[in-house]
């Protein structure tokens, strides 16, 4: 945050205001003046990073939601943007766009948000749902994925379910039990056969179905005492996303409540000191958290408490026809969390081939970053009526040069070492020799001669 200019007037703004402070009010308790801080403001300085840390010391909050909170995500992102084959004819400059968010930075997220509303397939049709989806992805974004308030206070309570029980399944109940007057009651698939879980207030019963596997089980219990004990960190969160439609904050409600659950069966300080201690090793992880492997990895996208911070991963869940269900770029900003699209050269689709093996792959994007990343295949143990037992592959990466703590890259040269090229779906990616290419680039003209066939099924103009 040192090294680059943040300019998040809106965001300081929103923070008096909700504080019920004047300007002059907040420059006393930020040791600055009023008119420094109406220059910040209205983005005419940037923060600093001691100002930075001044706020989130005397207003209780993370720090890094400032830099979060700029427009579009921030400079990094919208360079993102920019740097789609759509606008590779304009050469827009890292110092173009700083001047921009600082000039102008309501123009910068309507850009972003025209962008990735036409990127997700155009805004004429975007349902409310595909709006919420992507106003729900926003938020998390905004956040990297990361609560404080949610992870302090589930760590609080994890802590004190751990001087009950040793066991957090039966803490969990037995919490339920006393303080809600709720008992958990596993059901029969017959009994309830579309549902895994559900709350039965006539009968004072939690209602797990039977198909749930014992991490599952727990998710789901750790779930209804989150929608108990923490309704006020989550409400706060939802209040504080201003979707302005229900869809959208119902469903920005559940991911934030699912985050609060696995932060109960993973809390912040042990869950990192075991990462640390064990080189990222996940089947380990996952014994001794009693989790699921797509559990720790969404876990590990979390990572990043001020002063305690892990590697910053990100986190993909695609189907077999590639189609992504969850993606966490986290801390990583990596776009292959991020991209519409997907290579077939990359490791997540090979997974499939592998059911239950952790696949391994060294890629380099056209930018030149070089990413570590890993999949595997999750299969749920719950299955619909008709029999139909879903199927996944979830890809987790850092960037080589954090790689190196990983036991999983063991055996790996991160610096030198050949990476697979690969791209960010074919539409994206401007590879000239890719003879895996579906389709040709967005932006880029196509080149026909009829005397010559090319090792790739199209041939186009380059820079």
């Amino acid at each position: 945050m040192a090294e680059r200019k943040i300019f998040a007037g809106h965001a300081v703004r929103r923070i008096r205001r909700a504080a019920g402070l004047t300007q002059l009010a907040m420059a006393d308790a930020l040791d600055i003046s009023g008119s420094y801080l109406n220059l910040i403001e209205r983005n005419q300085r940037p923060l600093t990073a001691a100002l930075m840390l001044r706020l989130g010391e005397r207003f209780d909050m993370d720090p890094r939601m400032l830099a979060a909170d700029e427009p579009g995500g921030g400079a990094e992102a919208i360079r993102r943007r920019l740097a789609d084959p759509l606008f590779a004819d304009i050469g827009v400059d890292r110092a173009e766009v700083d001047e921009w968010l600082a000039a102008a930075p309501g123009g910068a997220e309507a850009f972003a948000r025209a962008f990735d509303r036409l990127r997700d397939g155009g805004a004429a049709a975007v349902s409310e749902e595909d709006g919420a989806i992507a106003a729900v992805r926003r938020e998390t974004e905004r956040w990297r994925n990361h609560y404080p308030d949610l992870d302090s206070a589930a760590e609080t309570l994890a802590d004190e379910l751990r001087l009950g029980a040793a066991d957090l399944y039966g803490a969990i109940a037995e919490r339920l039990r006393v303080k809600h007057q709720l008992a958990i009651r596993i059901l029969p698939i017959d009994v309830m056969p579309d549902r895994l879980r559900r709350l039965d207030l006539h009968a004072r019963q939690v209602q797990l179905s039977e198909m749930l596997d014992p991490a599952s089980r727990t998710f789901q219990a750790a779930f209804q005492l989150a929608q108990l004990e923490a309704r006020g960190e989550i409400d706060a969160l939802v209040a504080g996303g201003a979707f302005g439609e229900r869809t959208a904050e119902r469903l920005f409600r559940r991911t934030v409540t699912s985050y609060f659950a696995a932060a109960l069966m993973m809390p912040y300080g042990r869950f990192l000191r075991a990462c640390e201690a064990t080189g990222y090793d996940l089947e380990l992880l996952q014994r001794r958290f009693n989790a699921g492997f797509e559990m720790v990895a969404h876990r590990l996208t979390t990572l990043q408490r001020v002063g305690a911070r892990g590697l910053p991963f990100f986190m993909l869940r695609v189907d077999r026809a590639g189609q992504a269900s969850k993606r966490y770029a986290g801390a990583s900003a990596s776009p292959l969390a991020t991209a519409p699209g997907r290579c077939p050269l990359w490791c997540v689709h090979d997974a499939f081939n592998r059911p239950g093996d952790t696949v391994r792959q060294l890629v380099a994007l056209e930018d030149g970053s070089r990413w570590f990343t890993l999949a595997r295949t999750v299969r749920s143990q719950v299955r619909s009526p008709g029999g139909v037992r879903p199927e996944f592959a979830i890809a987790l990466g850092v960037t080589a040069d954090n790689a190196a703590a990983l036991v999983d890259a063991r055996g790996f040269d991160l610096a030198d070492g050949q990476p697979m090229p690969i791209g960010l779906g074919c539409r994206r990616c401007t590879r000239t020799d890719c003879p895996q290419r579906a389709e040709p680039p967005q932006g880029r003209t196509l080149i026909f001669n009829d005397r010559e066939r090319s090792l790739t099924p199209f041939t186009f103009l380059g820079d």
